[in-house]
């Protein structure tokens, strides 16, 4: 077990999930003062010494049936066409019935019997055989069947809500129960690591903001608030320790009098530490617009922690947005507005970094003074345009700091159009950002 538990905690690692060696011996000794056989108990217990966060529990669920699957039920997979009409009628009445235990043994037979499951076939993860068997037991139309027979009786309306939440909590369940058997015969059949190999994901905080699925896009949104909340909090502890202020001499030496004349405790005179000030110059062009969108979205959320925060979008025009995050509790509202008021297109409504940054420059730069910190946010692709690079030299020389975060790999660098070179060297920091975990370090530095 301790040896299985290991290599659990090394895959728990892989996908991005932090564990210590505190931690893990933890786990290991929990594990000795529960049954092994009470699986609830056993799941518990490694969750509540292993996982530190929410948004690390989807991985640590996955992974747990994955290394600590139960046996697949051995059940007649012979095929059969009436067999196969009845398995759907039998679908039916258990979902009617709310039967849980019957929908779990028509899981099992249903997997055995169409889920297609053979050593030669590519290990994928599970997902194309849990859709040969879902669309096997005609799931939706079945729930659809049953949806539309609901009727209130002699309850009314709220009875009818109510049975119709019911039917859909109970599909919920087959379809749970088809995809942890799928599972534990992959398991079977490939072996734990193998299978997790397939099933390994990113964190949300880890995944590529630029290359994000919708369904990923949500966990990011529901992720920058937490990460906002974690980040105030470091960013205001470290502001704190870090400017304790001048070393009051007088003050130590009268207080020193208690101690017999030894400064046993340094006295410091009350500091101000100044906040900067935030400018955000944000690339809205293409696909890089997701990224723009999630930065400008922590920074507003992190406005208490500067001392002012603008920000400007630009395509080949440049206008300032400022206005329109006014109210932090509708950013959506906000970034719709970006789009569709901000004037950003100043010609044919390409990216052409070098003629935003110079009318940027020539509209705003006068404003630009030693408290002021500019965060460019690009990939730096201009279409093969003049660059303008020393215009970016001569707003560099007026702010108090200048970083440009780019959300491509670092490879990508200075390929094709992209010329991050002739900017680099005027920043006082170029950055890698494609995630919110990369974002978050960024924003630390600014503290």
């Amino acid at each position: 077990m301790l040896a299985t538990l290991s290599s659990f905690v090394d895959e728990l690692r892989r996908v991005g999930v932090p564990v210590s060696m505190t931690e893990h011996l933890d786990a290991a000794a929990a594990l000795a003062e529960i049954p092994l056989e009470d699986r609830a108990a056993f799941k518990a217990a490694l969750g509540a010494t292993l996982v530190k966060h929410d948004a690390h529990r989807r991985a640590f669920d996955t992974l747990f049936e994955v290394w600590f699957s139960l046996a697949p039920a051995v059940v007649d997979a012979e095929p059969g066409g009436d067999d196969d009409d009845d398995l759907v009628a039998r679908v039916a009445a258990a979902l009617a019935a709310g039967d849980a235990a019957a929908l779990r043994e028509l899981a099992r037979l249903a997997v055995a019997r169409h889920a297609g499951i053979s050593a030669g076939r590519r290990l994928g993860g599970g997902s194309y055989e849990l859709y040969r068997t879902l669309r096997s037991l005609e799931l939706d139309a079945t729930l659809e069947r049953l949806l539309g027979e609901a009727s209130p009786g002699g309850g009314g309306a709220l009875d009818e809500r109510l049975r119709r939440d019911e039917l859909r909590q109970r599909a919920r369940r087959l379809r749970d129960e088809v995809e942890a058997e799928v599972r534990r015969r992959l398991v079977v059949e490939r072996g734990a690591e193998a299978m997790a190999s397939a099933l390994r994901r990113p964190l949300p905080v880890d995944v590529d903001v630029m290359h994000a699925s919708r369904e990923e896009l949500a966990q990011l949104r529901r992720c920058l608030h937490p990460l906002t909340r974690a980040l105030a909090a470091r960013l205001a502890r470290r502001r704190r320790h870090r400017h304790r202020g001048r070393l009051d001499i007088r003050s130590t030496v009268r207080h020193s009098l208690g101690s017999g004349g030894v400064p046993i405790e340094p006295r410091f005179r009350r500091s101000h530490p100044a906040k900067p000030e935030i400018w955000v110059v944000a690339d809205i062009s293409g696909s890089v617009a997701a990224f723009a969108r999630f930065t400008l979205a922590l920074v507003h959320a992190l406005s208490s922690q500067f001392s002012a925060v603008r920000s400007f979008v630009f395509i080949d025009g440049v206008d300032e947005v400022t206005r329109f995050f006014t109210s932090p509790d509708d950013f959506d509202a906000a970034v719709r507005r970006v789009n569709t008021e901000a004037d950003v297109v100043a010609g044919e409504g390409h990216s052409d970094y070098g003629a935003a940054l110079s009318a940027f420059f020539a509209r705003y730069g006068s404003e630009v003074g030693p408290r002021t910190t500019v965060l460019v946010l690009g990939d730096a692709r201009s279409n093969y345009h003049d660059g303008q690079a020393e215009v970016l030299e001569e707003l560099a020389r007026s702010a108090r700091h200048l970083y440009w975060l780019n959300p491509e790999p670092r490879a990508y660098w200075d390929t094709g159009d992209s010329i991050m070179a002739a900017y680099a060297p005027h920043c006082d920091g170029v950055f890698e950002c494609r995630n919110l975990r990369q974002l978050g370090r960024f924003v630390e530095v600014l503290a």
